[in-house]
């Protein structure tokens, strides 16, 4: 997809109608709930239609879209950090399960979650984009800015961690 062959709607709504359900996905499995998850993803087109001519490469228009979502995100946690700490009555809010949890009907899969979301938020990133999103070492340190072996030490602490927790709770 080249930058003079698209002009910026025509490209951001191709990229919306392949990618915008995987997108939530990562979102979903970063974030507290789907609504929110859908926010950040639409919030990721919407900045990336907006920047379309300042793209240097279309062809890595995916990539900046994950990452957009990644970060946007962190910045999600974050927030949710804060409002906790300043709230305490708001706190249980969060322990809710989010639409996108209850549709995940596997009681195995709901463990997985679980003990996801105690992991450090970079081993996480890491376990989601590889193996929710399926994407290669090379593309999860790109859309993380992180090397390559980063992502493999990050990989391989994240599934310990994980399997540690799982067996724990058995």
């Amino acid at each position: 997809m080249s930058a003079d062959r698209w002009n910026a709607d025509d490209a951001v709504t191709e990229l919306y109608v392949a990618h915008y359900r995987s997108l939530v996905r990562l979102a979903a499995l970063l974030v507290r709930h789907s609504g929110e998850a859908e926010e950040i993803v639409q919030d990721a087109f919407v900045a990336m239609h907006d920047r379309w001519g300042r793209l240097r490469d279309p062809d890595k228009a995916l990539a900046y879209l994950r990452q957009a979502v990644v970060n946007r995100a962190r910045s999600s946690l974050r927030h949710h950090q804060v409002a906790d700490r300043q709230s305490p009555y708001l706190a249980t809010v969060g322990e809710m399960p989010s639409a996108e949890h209850s549709a995940l009907a596997s009681e195995t899969r709901s463990h997985v979650m679980a003990a996801l979301q105690t992991l450090p938020a970079r081993q996480r990133e890491v376990l989601v984009l590889r193996y929710y999103s399926q994407l290669t070492e090379a593309e999860i340190a790109t859309t993380l800015g992180i090397s390559r072996g980063a992502v493999k030490s990050h990989t391989w602490r994240g599934v310990n961690a994980l399997r540690t927790h799982l067996e724990d709770q058995r």
